[in-house]
């Protein structure tokens, strides 16, 4: 890969078949560091039957010492890596990798991308020959822009055949020891290929974004990451005035016994939200420490998914569910890939990102198509802002502002909390949850202090504090933790815990809703009581659907959070 040809790119978009020891990304990452005319972006998205262990890939770049801490960043995020997508970030966000596990055929159906460089790797045609099937070529081929290049050490005939079939222009050349020789191409098809024409690559300008609560701010900082420069505008003075004021809120996967959509879902949401979070101040505004999950009555086992489930869930041993304050007959789960977060910190963060701008006592009642965009106005028809792009995330205010106004159902929650006392030392040293989760130990005042909740009221939009509510909190908590329970007790009877409420956005089905609603006009919100989970993820997703950028999550997958799920099929 010639790397005079990103030179001045917003973004470089690399496929690779046959992920291996990742040396080919360890590469183009390093070149990407080293060059001052980079891109802006480095997308790499790689297809792998079985990835190696941890220890390999470091062992692979043992003689390479340019490499070497690259492959160390790597190996930090080399967990977890269940069947399906995974996107690993690095560079604060602007060199990613979309990890792509399974057979390659099926994980190339689910991309959505025009690549400017392939790489073809794998073991070669006789040990790995679905890598080199015409098939796998052709849909390789339908995923590269005219003019791409091509890399492959492989030069077997019947491999070159298929490429030049497909409309490569190929030319061997020497090889790196031990290989003789590799085969080096462009994609030149003397025929217009059939399917979507490559379009023009979108060039970043103004966004405006309605609200400034966690699924705005993520949407603002994706942007922002490719070049655009966004104002997010919020009714209130201070953004993360809504329901992402929570003092704190529990990060954790949601794990079926079947592993069904929405596991799939929040274990690329979450892996995304700690990667962001790994910025934020560990001890003062984030911890990463596990979470044990209560099952209640459930004892189904996990799915069958094998080691690289045990850091999203596996079963609690008896010594966690005893640290936990839980029966150990109990089922449980424990998820080493959990945190709490203090929502309103990861929202100053993604607002602190180089173009974005936040504007408040905005409120927004009306976007208004114009020639040159979007015009946002007030309720006097006063022009707030325009922008040829502009993205909702107001939750609940989202519905009203787009036509026609988007199903959303109020979820109220209330949470209770209150400061330690020399009795913190028979609560957990990790978050539990199931039918709402126990925090017990987060830095709301200066020796620290517990926190519970929440309910949840559908329908319901009153934020007035109700004492009947954390006792419900309380109960929900005696059920399942009798030691923390008693420190609960304690600290009212002291009169001691304070209370929060705030009101939640959610969709009938409990998936956000995202996407384009009208040509400039996008919706990002119905996060429901995973904003920690889903605000990062689909902001990433508004951003690769604008740039037409690799999908961090199989296009299947994508579509389950797409608005346009709620369009009626037309009869007849």
């Amino acid at each position: 890969m010639s790397q005079e040809a990103w030179a001045g790119q917003p973004q470089w978009r690399v496929l690779e078949t046959g992920f291996g020891l990742g040396l080919n990304f360890l590469a183009t990452w390093h070149a990407w560091r080293s060059d001052p005319l980079r891109p802006g972006l480095l997308h790499f998205c790689a297809i792998e039957a079985c990835p190696v262990p941890v220890d390999d890939l470091l062992r692979g770049v043992a003689s390479d010492p340019a490499l070497q801490p690259l492959a160390e960043s790597l190996a930090a995020q080399w967990q977890g890596l269940v069947p399906g997508f995974h996107r690993l970030s690095f560079e604060n966000g602007r060199v990613l990798l979309t990890l792509c596990l399974g057979d390659v055929q099926a994980m190339l159906r689910e991309q959505a991308f025009r690549a400017d460089a392939v790489f073809l790797g794998g073991l070669g045609p006789q040990r790995d020959p679905r890598l080199w099937e015409a098939q796998t070529l052709k849909a390789v081929t339908r995923l590269a822009r005219r003019g791409a290049t091509l890399s492959t050490w492989t030069v077997a005939e019947p491999v070159r055949s298929a490429l030049q079939t497909c409309g490569w222009q190929l030319d061997p050349v020497a090889g790196l020891p031990p290989e003789r020789a590799c085969l080096r191409g462009r994609h030149a098809p003397s025929w217009e290929p059939k399917g979507a024409p490559d379009l023009p690559a979108l060039q970043p300008a103004e966004c405006t974004v309605i609200g400034a609560g966690i699924a705005g701010a993520a949407v603002a900082a994706s942007l922002a990451r490719r070049g655009w420069s966004v104002q997010v505008l919020d009714a209130a003075s201070q953004p993360a005035a809504g329901a992402s004021a929570l003092p704190a809120g529990l990060l954790a996967p949601h794990q079926s016994p079947d592993d069904n959509l929405l596991s799939r879902l929040s274990r690329a949401g979450v892996r995304m939200t700690l990667q962001q979070s790994a910025r934020l101040a560990a001890g003062i505004e984030w911890e990463r420490t596990g979470a044990l999950e209560s099952r209640g009555d459930d004892a189904r086992p996990l799915p069958d998914l094998g080691e690289a489930l045990q850091p999203w869930s596996r079963e609690a041993s008896e010594a966690q569910k005893r640290a936990g304050g839980l029966a150990p007959e109990l089922p449980a789960w424990w998820h080493a890939n959990a945190a709490w977060i203090a929502p309103a910190a990861l929202v100053r963060l993604w607002l602190r990102e180089k173009g974005v701008g936040f504007s408040g006592g905005h409120a927004v009642a009306r976007i208004r198509a114009i020639e040159t965009g979007w015009a946002v106005e007030d309720a006097a028809g006063t022009r707030i802002a325009a922008a040829p792009l502009v993205v909702v995330a107001a939750a609940l205010a989202s519905a009203e502002l787009l036509d026609p106004p988007l199903p959303l159902h109020p979820v109220r929650g209330q949470i209770t909390w209150g400061p330690h006392h020399e009795d913190a030392a028979a609560l957990p040293s990790f978050p539990v949850n199931g039918n709402g989760h126990f925090l017990p130990r987060v830095p709301l005042v200066e020796r620290g202090a517990w926190i519970t909740g929440s309910s949840y009221g559908r329908g319901d939009t009153e934020t007035t504090l109700r004492p009947a509510d954390d006792l419900a909190n309380l109960q929900r908590v005696r059920e399942r933790m009798p030691r923390a329970a008693q420190v609960m007790e304690a600290a009212m009877a002291r009169g001691e815990t304070r209370s929060w409420a705030g009101v939640r956005c959610a969709s009938a089905d409990r998936r956000p809703l995202v996407g384009e609603v009208a040509p400039g006009l996008w919706v990002s919100t119905a996060m429901g009581s995973r904003g920690l989970t889903f605000a990062a993820l689909c902001g990433e997703l508004i951003a690769a659907r604008l740039h037409g950028e690799p999908l961090p999550i199989e296009a299947r997958l994508a579509q389950a959070l797409a608005v346009s799920r709620l369009a009626r099929p037309r009869s007849g």
